[in-house]
């Protein structure tokens, strides 16, 4: 095993999943806070048409961002089990393997993306006024879609072997680059949706190409010469990741009803919403670390036969990410008119906004319960019964709330 990667069958389980997880917050917050810089720039640089634009936005782009973070999940846990077997062969496959087979999902869902947008946009009620900014943003943002994908790969392959330090390096670099864009494209160039979209993009390229596996040493390292797909370990990868990737995916279709019942309301609550919404990933993303580093621990004891440790596992993930949920929650409620602010100097959207936070932050921490025990499902090769159970809870029964 290399310095930089963890073993993660032994040792202080509360010291190392914390240790493990630090970096992974740091990286998800960059990510957020990288993504959150286009609505920022918009918000203060284009005007409140081209922040709901753009806000219209968020849930689609969700739903296929989520499905290859789902997907990712099963080629973390599939590494981990063979890395916590010892089985270096297998390791090698399951890497190949799934690198191509996260080239073709991400350019399926570039066709997709670029091909239903306006269409889904039209569905939900986007208003007349901000569709034409929404669609062309997509369809430009989405041709980072099979970047994204290959970084996706990257990072859980990386988890998978204990090392989140260079997902970390590799994504800070590439949100600066991002962040340069965005306010050299619409302050000096006055390319407005167009120009956070194109930034969005070319960063998710910079940050495939820096995760690219093909210079590393270790057995988890890309070789063009083993660049085969392995039918066993691609099977297996789709069968833990597909599940996870609809599940991801239905859950943003679930939100799409809900951002249906909000494009119903003013342009300005739609501004609000859009604005109030980045603390869900906020959050959201800074608790899922824990969740990487539950799958991701009990992957490698279940592979190398360690029943407590893998019980254990579960039990300090969860009890980490329902606190740093709750914490940040009771945060965002005391000071979110300061997050708003980022956002938008418009009084009426922080007001709307105000509404989405005060809800919402006294729900993040029970979250965990619910996302900490799909991960380790997940991480046993039960990908189905948290799919039917997200189905049931998060979406039938909040659609049938909405309506």
């Amino acid at each position: 095993m290399s310095r930089t990667s963890m073993d993660m069958t032994r040792g202080s389980l509360k010291k190392q999943i914390l240790f493990f997880s630090i970096p992974l917050m740091l990286s998800n917050l960059l990510q957020v806070l990288f993504n959150m810089s286009d609505i920022a720039v918009i918000g203060q640089f284009a005007g409140a048409m081209s922040l709901g634009a753009v806000g219209s936005t968020t849930t689609l782009i969700s739903m296929y961002t989520g499905f290859l973070i789902g997907l990712s999940g099963g080629i973390n846990v599939l590494t981990a089990l063979y890395i916590g077997a010892r089985n270096r062969k297998s390791v090698s496959e399951t890497v190949h393997s799934a690198f191509l087979v996260s080239l073709a999902v991400g350019l399926i869902l570039l066709i997709l993306g670029v091909s239903t947008s306006r269409g889904v946009l039209v569905l939900l009620n986007t208003k007349e006024e901000l569709i034409d900014k929404a669609a062309l943003y997509i369809r430009i943002y989405f041709l980072g879609i099979p970047a994204l994908a290959l970084y996706n790969f990257g990072n859980a392959v990386f988890s998978a072997a204990g090392d989140t330090g260079r997902p970390l390096r590799y994504l800070f670099l590439s949100g600066i680059v991002n962040v340069i864009l965005n306010l050299f494209f619409v302050i000096v160039c006055k390319l407005d949706v167009v120009g956070v979209a194109l930034a969005s993009a070319l960063s998710q390229c910079l940050s495939a190409f820096l995760m690219a596996l093909f210079r590393s040493h270790e057995d988890f390292g890309l070789h063009l010469a083993k660049l085969r797909l392995s039918k066993d370990k691609a099977q297996a990868i789709l069968r833990l990741g597909i599940p996870s990737g609809f599940q991801n995916a239905i859950f943003g279709i679930a939100n799409l009803f809900v951002q249906l019942g909000v494009n119903s309301f003013s342009a300005v609550m739609v501004a609000g919403n859009s604005a109030a919404a980045n603390a869900d990933a906020l959050i959201y993303d800074v608790m899922a670390a824990f969740y990487t580093a539950c799958a991701s621990f009990m992957g490698q004891n279940y592979g190398s036969g360690n029943k407590k440790r893998v019980r254990d596992s579960y039990f300090v993930s969860l009890a980490y990410s329902f606190g740093i949920g709750l914490a940040m929650g009771l945060l965002l409620v005391v000071f979110g008119k300061q997050f708003l602010s980022l956002f938008t100097n418009d009084p009426e959207v922080m007001a709307a906004g105000m509404k989405r936070l005060t809800i919402m932050g006294f729900s993040y921490g029970i979250s965990a319960f619910m996302d900490c025990t799909i991960a380790a499902s997940r991480a046993l090769g039960k990908s189905l019964a948290p799919m039917v159970i997200v189905i049931m809870g998060s979406c039938v029964f909040r659609i049938a709330w909405v309506y």
